[in-house]
């Protein structure tokens, strides 16, 4: 009994979970951040279309990085915080000034493809883990985020 935490997962694989979501915490929130430039530098022809789209994008990355930070919280670990531990362990990377609607689409893609690999990384571990609770939220942003792949890649024709 001593070896799981609150929750009654075995307090080793929640140390390997909540280290992998404050990896996942840090790629969201440096995409989040990406998103909000592109929305605010976003011109040309489908400036009205992609600035609407990047809004509506980082609205969701917003409730995702809450829900990451909430779920390392839960499993009794902190979550990271500050901006240097987030540029330090995220793969994505800060975009410069990005004014191009097709480059932002396709730095878009980019870090959904990177997400999207980490999250089976921990849909995986939390498998093992039994934890329900990371799982259902790592099934979740898959599925969400394999549409918007498919949407934007569409857009991109």
């Amino acid at each position: 009994m001593n070896n799981l935490n609150a929750i009654g997962l075995d307090k080793n694989r929640a140390a390997i979970l909540a280290e992998k979501l404050n990896t996942l915490l840090a790629n969201y929130s440096i995409f989040y951040q990406n998103t909000r430039g592109y929305h605010w530098n976003i011109k040309g022809e489908k400036f009205f279309e992609l600035h609407l789209k990047f809004e509506e994008l980082y609205n969701d990355l917003l409730l995702k990085i809450d829900e990451v930070a909430e779920r390392v919280l839960t499993l009794g670990h902190t979550p990271l915080h500050n901006y240097s531990a987030y540029r330090s362990a995220s793969t994505i990377k800060e975009s410069e000034q990005v004014s191009d609607g097709l480059l932002a689409v396709s730095n878009v893609l980019q870090s959904f493809q990177t997400l999207i690999v980490l999250q089976r990384e921990i849909l995986d571990l939390a498998g093992d883990a039994c934890d329900e609770g990371t799982n259902a939220l790592m099934s979740d942003y898959i599925r969400e985020q394999e549409k918007l792949v498919w949407m934007y890649s569409s857009f991109l024709g």
